[in-house]
């Protein structure tokens, strides 16, 4: 391990953790593999709109991943990739939402008798191990209603990150700012040490 001395300069790269570790993104990992084993079960070969809900389920899970990387070297990076995340998400709810209106199948809202118990699986940690076999038993509408759960779970948890993000880049600034903050810092301990 290294230690800096008194006269070192402070890092001025923000450390973040593994996106992987993220729960927002082990959530969009989720909904891109359902997106993907649903558009091939349920959407007719050649139907566009199959490649349209497999990007954006990708997009979403793909811009948290690069936002996330980006997050060392620019806020505005991170904040601008996780803000297309959202909207890809945004962008898949109304596919699932448009498929369940115009087969005339019931969206589950909070009074639907299946509503929290859908819920209370989406949020478990025991999706992550068993969503691939529990697809394989759901029928179109379950599938289109789960998916529709974890997006506003994504969405949710994505606009709380936004928020944390935001008050990050007020109070730290971008890189520049914080590369010129180091240079200052570093500047008067050798004028001290002198």
């Amino acid at each position: 391990m290294q230690h800096h001395n008194q006269n070192s300069p402070q890092p001025f790269l923000s450390h973040h953790g593994h996106y992987r570790n993220l729960r927002v993104y082990q959530v969009t990992e989720i909904i891109y593999d359902i997106t993907f084993y649903f558009t091939q079960h349920y959407l007719q070969k050649g139907d566009r709109t199959i490649d349209q809900m497999v990007q954006a389920a990708r997009s979403g899970k793909q811009n948290i991943a690069e936002g996330n990387q980006a997050a060392a070297t620019s806020g505005e990076t991170e904040i601008k990739l996780t803000n297309v995340a959202k909207a890809s998400l945004e962008e898949l709810l109304d596919d699932y939402e448009d498929y369940l209106r115009v087969r005339e199948l019931e969206q589950w809202g909070a009074t639907h008798p299946r509503y929290d118990k859908m819920r209370r699986y989406a949020q478990s940690d025991y999706i992550r191990t068993n969503y691939a076999l529990m697809l394989q038993k759901m029928n179109d509408e379950e599938i289109c209603n789960l998916c529709i759960t974890l997006i506003h779970q994504a969405m949710y948890m994505l606009h709380k990150l936004l928020i944390t993000m935001q008050q990050r880049f007020v109070a730290e600034g971008g890189i520049k700012e914080r590369m010129y903050k180091a240079r200052v810092e570093y500047r008067n301990s050798q004028r001290k040490s002198e």
